[in-house]
């Protein structure tokens, strides 16, 4: 019965979390502080379980305690406890006053009723391959900053290299038989060209990381398969499969084009209809992937070498989608360049359009799992 619950909101910070349940049938809300400790936690919820008449349901906004604490309310019977998506909680205009305790209190009564938005929490396996997805990003951020920092430190001091493109072997080769005669600023260089060494080097070992963990289940069989799609190989489809993991609860491809924020915004009110720009809103990185591989539809989707190979083994069903969305995809390119919108806009439409194609792969990859285990 929905009058035996207990609710409970925590408003989550790296050293102490402050609480506030409301119980059954008693107007006073009950308020107190608990460190962000296990121990302190897990008291925690064995007392309010203690007091409860029935089930019990925590909340906290997704932030600096991950899904962590999640799990650890979970770990006690009875208890359920959902992770808040903080952009999506309704606020006031006229609001100026913020305090750890209102926020509680707020955060409280908008999970009482059904206000709030839930974000889908992974499993410990998939938030660690997660992880290690977007620490190769960060790798390949690190060693952007580090040849950035390099190249422009030459150019300042008159070493300007002129033979080609930069970080090809001959560009590294001249880099290597650089000679400056002030030994102070020879050891800064020394320095730069060190780490961003150390930069590729990492990189290098996570992308091995990474195409292990493609190779492994349960994603190797989804992997090869969104490699079907022209633009998308190894690394682009293991970060779209660990940055979203079900396909399957979004009931139709626009709830997942909203998801990444490719749709337009819109403030419509009455005869008046105007529609911006993107939202932005949900998973950026996943957005970032598929618009990079919304660029390949700019050229005929001609199946490659590199493209036969990828699709090497995989099912004739996945191969004809895949079809479909290249000839689809160019020609919307080239519907919308024809009309002359501005290139990045173009791509950002197919980049939507591409995300709908995965969602049809992925929802006839489940249906045909499934009813290979009915059998």
């Amino acid at each position: 019965m929905k009058n035996s619950i207990t609710y409970a909101a925590m408003d989550t910070h790296k050293k102490d979390h402050q609480v506030a349940v409301h119980f059954p049938e008693q107007e006073e809300i009950l308020q107190f502080t608990i460190k962000n400790t296990a121990r302190d936690v897990t008291k925690m919820v064995k007392k309010i379980l203690k007091q409860a008449p029935g089930e019990v349901r925590f909340c906290y906004e997704a932030g600096v305690c991950g899904f962590d604490l999640k799990r650890r309310i979970e770990a006690q019977e009875c208890c359920s406890c959902a992770v808040i998506a903080p952009s999506l909680v309704p606020r006031k205009p006229g609001e100026r006053v913020k305090t750890d305790r209102r926020d509680a209190l707020k955060l409280l009564s908008l999970f009482k009723a059904g206000l709030l938005t839930e974000v889908h929490a992974p499993n410990p396996q998939q938030e660690a391959a997660r992880e290690l997805t977007r620490c190769r990003q960060a790798a390949q951020e690190d060693l952007k900053r580090a040849r950035h920092q390099l190249l422009k430190f030459l150019t300042r001091h008159g070493y300007v290299y002129t033979n080609g493109s930069h970080w090809t072997g001959k560009h590294l080769t001249w880099l290597r038989s650089l000679a400056i005669e002030d030994i102070l600023l020879q050891d800064v260089f020394d320095s730069y060209f060190t780490q961003m060494q150390h930069c590729l080097g990492r990189l290098e070992s996570l992308d091995k990381q990474v195409q292990k963990l493609a190779d492994s289940e349960p994603y190797q069989k989804v992997v090869g398969l969104l490699r079907c799609f022209h633009g998308i190989d190894t690394l682009s489809a293991i970060t779209v499969i660990t940055e979203i993991f079900e396909f399957g609860r979004f009931a139709s491809p626009g709830e997942l084009m909203s998801y990444l924020g490719l749709t337009c915004s819109e403030f419509s009110s009455g005869d008046s209809e105007k529609r911006g720009p993107i939202t932005k809103s949900g998973n950026k990185r996943v957005r970032r992937v598929l618009v990079e591989a919304g660029w390949h539809y700019r050229h005929p989707c001609n199946v490659s070498n590199a493209l036969k190979a990828r699709r090497n083994g995989q099912p004739q069903w996945a191969i004809d989608i895949a079809n479909q969305a290249g000839q689809r995809l160019r020609k919307r390119y080239r519907y919308l360049s024809h009309r002359g919108k501005m290139p990045c806009k173009v791509v950002v439409a197919v980049a939507r359009e591409l995300a709908g194609f995965i969602w049809a792969m992925m929802q006839e990859y489940e249906v045909r799992k499934n009813s290979v285990k009915a059998a």
